[in-house]
């Protein structure tokens, strides 16, 4: 999902502004569409620019395969995609 954030740790620039972000893991377990359900040990966002660039340069950690699908510019910069 695309959210607004607001920056609350983080480089002096970053701190207490908003920005579009996509929440790439979560601590809820959601079901697939093919009926398995998935958690993650942490919730995850990626912080973008209001044109729909991505701020950071890495990706840390496990992207779930529906934020990877829908924005294909995330999925080229995760690591591991589950």
């Amino acid at each position: 999902d695309l959210v607004m954030v607001s920056v609350k740790k983080g480089t002096p620039d970053m701190r207490k502004q908003i920005f579009p972000a996509v929440i790439i893991r979560q601590k809820m377990p959601y079901r697939r569409a093919d009926g398995t359900i998935i958690q993650f040990e942490d919730n995850a966002a990626v912080v973008m620019t209001m044109e729909g660039e991505l701020k950071g340069s890495e990706i840390r950690g496990p992207v779930a395969k529906e934020a990877a699908e829908r924005w294909p510019r995330i999925a080229s910069m995760a690591s591991m995609i589950v």
